[in-house]
């Protein structure tokens, strides 16, 4: 590794990243630019530049990234109905590209050498962060400092925090750390404390967006989603920008109990994982988009999306965003969703999304031919038996050949 000069950091103004600005000062004799985003986490961004200052940082960067987070890569992802191992809407998987992105474009107004972030050694979003760094920047230098010191608690944190006279809110904080967090538009996800045992139940207390199903209200909730080419563009006929919708649908949403998950997960490093995640506003979008396609995609469209989904799902996942794979699937997904416009309606009760009615001007549901009633010649039901006689063809000559299809 050349010399490094400049660094620039994944700055939360946490404790963990609040400890790698002035390990890096040190170790690295760097200097050191902090980025920190808002993605919707639900918290002021703008006191990590205070933190940051405290820290000897010049070049602070605190951007509002809310909008180009939800329209450039949740509703991208979502266009393709996205979700891992049958339960994850990958809510963090998705925030990685972005960041990594502006990692390499704030390394190359500043002409710094590096980049760095807060990621453990165990986890997913190293790789994302890096694989998406190397994408956009071959050249670029990383350090993850989780992979180089010796600093392997919390408590150890604090403690450094207490010998480098580092200010950090919680740093003197003697009780025992809580779960461990990461939060943006789409979702809340915990780790951590008793959640590594997975027989352990979650604790009411934790969830922060949403309130149990069994508390939710008694009476149900209707909304109207207007979609234009597979993303979500208004909700009961009022104009809303991506993450306007994002935040609307999050707050209804958990208002009526929807979008709690706990699932074991297997990461990309090869552990196995449980976390609890908050996503009330991408259940209701998953539920819907489905909706919406129901009545304007052809069938084999459909169905080519639903078998390409759990791969696209996975190249997400293991961060492989910025790749020449996601890029393919991306346009193939986005060509399909040219006729996917008109009206979803919903009904939210207690955890669960309904959907009660479908609309659009590109529809195929033909009322003539799938009425049970008299079609008026629409379509003649004698054709039916041609069609069933040549896809049994097969199966016909098996049988004929002496092949049996009945259990031994």
């Amino acid at each position: 590794m050349s010399e490094i000069k400049k660094v620039v950091l994944a700055y939360s103004g946490g404790l963990d990243t609040s400890v790698i600005v002035r390990w890096l000062q040190d170790e690295y004799n760097a200097e050191v630019v902090t980025f920190t985003a808002d993605l919707g986490q639900g918290e002021e961004v703008e006191p990590a530049r205070a933190k940051a200052e405290a820290l000897g940082v010049k070049e602070i960067y605190i951007e509002d990234l809310r909008e180009e987070f939800v329209r450039d890569f949740v509703f991208p992802m979502f266009r393709a109905n996205t979700i891992y191992e049958g339960e994850y809407l990958l809510g963090t998987s998705i925030a990685r590209p972005l960041i990594a992105k502006r990692l390499i474009e704030i390394a190359n107004e500043t002409g710094a050498d590096a980049i760095s972030h807060g990621a453990t050694g165990k986890g997913n979003d190293q790789i994302r962060f890096e694989l998406g760094a190397y994408a956009l920047k071959p050249g670029v230098q990383v350090i993850a400092p989780w992979r180089e010191w010796d600093l392997t608690s919390r408590e150890t944190l604090m403690k450094y925090c207490e010998e480098h006279n580092i200010p950090v809110d919680f740093a003197g904080n003697k009780k025992k750390s809580p779960y461990s967090m990461d939060a943006n538009l789409l979702h809340i996800s915990y780790e951590g404390d008793i959640l590594e045992d997975p027989w352990a139940e979650a604790e009411a207390d934790m969830w922060r967006w949403s309130v149990s199903p069994e508390e939710a209200p008694d009476e149900a909730t209707y909304m109207d989603l207007t979609y234009e080419k597979g993303d979500i563009v208004a909700i009961d006929g009022e104009a809303m920008s991506p993450a306007t919708v994002l935040e609307y649908l999050n707050k209804v949403g958990g208002e009526n109990g929807i979008g709690r998950l706990d699932i074991v997960e297997n990461r990309f490093v090869g552990m196995k994982s449980r976390g609890c995640y908050e996503t009330p506003g991408g259940t209701i979008m998953l539920r819907a988009h489905r909706a919406i396609e129901s009545i304007t995609l052809d069938r084999e469209a459909a169905h080519l999306k639903d078998e390409l989904m759990p791969r696209y799902a996975k190249v997400i996942y293991n961060g492989f965003w910025w790749s020449e794979e996601r890029k393919m699937l991306q346009k193939m997904i986005d060509e399909s969703q040219q006729v996917v416009n008109g009206d979803v309606r919903l009904k939210l009760y207690k955890g669960n999304v309904i959907v009660v009615g479908r609309r659009s001007e590109d529809s195929l549901f033909d009322e003539n031919i799938a009425t049970f009633e008299d079609d008026a010649g629409s379509y003649d039901q004698k054709d039916a038996a041609g069609f069933i006689k040549l896809n049994a063809l097969r199966m016909r000559i098996a049988a004929g050949k002496g092949r049996s299809f009945l259990d031994d």
